[in-house]
């Protein structure tokens, strides 16, 4: 986390959070190499979109929840998306035409959060930045997922399960697993 963020935080009056999401498609999964953006909130621009660290990401009604970690557990986000225009829909039908049978699974979904004191000028009026200077490095840690599964999808919404990538099935890390016999001398040590 950059240290701009972490004082603003810690301030008396400090900046809104915004959260920003891109879905990363993969060319040998999916058929094509594509990025989409976008942003659950409103803007100052007619709620469209917000421009952060130079790219556009588009007013899009979504709901990410469960991206808190909890003791001994890595967290398993769930990021349910409107439908309500087709977009979604249009997406996974894309897809399927070029991949059969792939619904989104093992696309890369990255949660962005910063805050409005830096994100773009060309997002206010007179491209001056009222709640402070433009930073394109202030940003939260980024969490970074893949879609594990498609949960549902009816006219209205597409709810997707999210998974970290070392949480998806059959993946080890760090790739081998170490035994006993790796370690002989751990069963001597006593105390």
């Amino acid at each position: 986390m950059s240290s701009s963020v972490i004082s603003d935080i810690q301030g008396i009056n400090p900046s809104s959070i915004i959260e920003l999401f891109t879905l990363t498609t993969t060319a040998a999964l999916h058929g094509s190499a594509s990025t989409y953006r976008f942003h659950a909130g409103s803007s100052l621009n007619s709620n469209g979109e917000i421009v952060w660290a130079g790219n556009s990401y588009q007013r899009f009604p979504v709901q990410a929840e469960g991206f808190a970690f909890q003791k001994g557990q890595i967290p398993r986000p769930t990021l349910t998306v409107s439908n309500a225009l087709g977009t979604i829909t249009s997406i996974l039908l894309t897809v399927n035409e070029t991949t059969t049978g792939n619904d989104l699974t093992g696309v890369t979904v990255t949660r962005i959060r910063t805050l409005a004191k830096f994100i773009d000028a060309v997002n206010f009026a007179g491209g001056v930045n009222p709640y402070g200077t433009p930073d394109p490095n202030a940003e939260f840690p980024q969490e970074i997922y893949s879609i594990d599964r498609k949960a549902s999808e009816t006219r209205d919404a597409v709810s997707f399960e999210l998974a970290a990538p070392i949480d998806l099935a059959g993946v080890r890390s760090p790739k081998r697993q170490c035994t006993r016999k790796d370690f002989p001398s751990i069963g001597r040590i006593r105390i």
